[in-house]
């Protein structure tokens, strides 16, 4: 299956419903890896909370999710803005998907059990560029956190 994410990702044999759902995985999995490492480390804790959630929302094996993390990873490397991300989940995504990736934000911020100044202000900012309102961000933390 992830061989297929792979060719609809680089554009072989893409049909663009296929192409969208992948890039739509790659951009969840950019933003995810991004907010591991804003505190400086992206240890043990917050890559297992990435696979997990990933292979939750994408129904993924565990080594698919490695390999997208990877691939997340590569391009991060490849751009330095958010916003290829950020649009594609604009494009492709509903209202409550985009809270969805909100809360899954938090879930890793908080999987060293603390928050960082830079994680937060990440989540601030990707909260912003997807269009989702300070009370939805707020009430996904408290869902991350297993308050709400």
């Amino acid at each position: 299956m992830f061989d297929q994410l792979l060719k609809l990702i680089t554009g072989d044999d893409a049909h663009p419903a296929e192409t969208a759902a992948a890039d739509q995985r790659v951009a969840v999995a950019a933003l995810l890896v991004e907010a591991a490492r804003m505190d400086q480390t992206f240890g043990t804790e917050e890559r297992d909370t990435i696979a997990r959630l990933l292979t939750q929302r994408f129904e993924l094996s565990a080594e698919e999710s490695a390999k997208l993390i990877e691939t997340a990873d590569e391009k991060l490397a490849a751009t330095a803005q958010y916003f290829r991300f950020t649009h594609e989940l604009n494009t492709n995504m509903t209202a409550a998907e985009k809270i969805e990736v909100i809360e899954m934000l938090w879930s890793v911020a908080y999987a060293d059990g603390e928050l960082d100044a830079h994680e937060d202000q990440l989540i601030r900012q990707v909260a912003g560029l997807i269009h989702v309102t300070d009370r939805d961000r707020m009430l996904a933390r408290k869902r991350a956190l297993g308050e709400g």
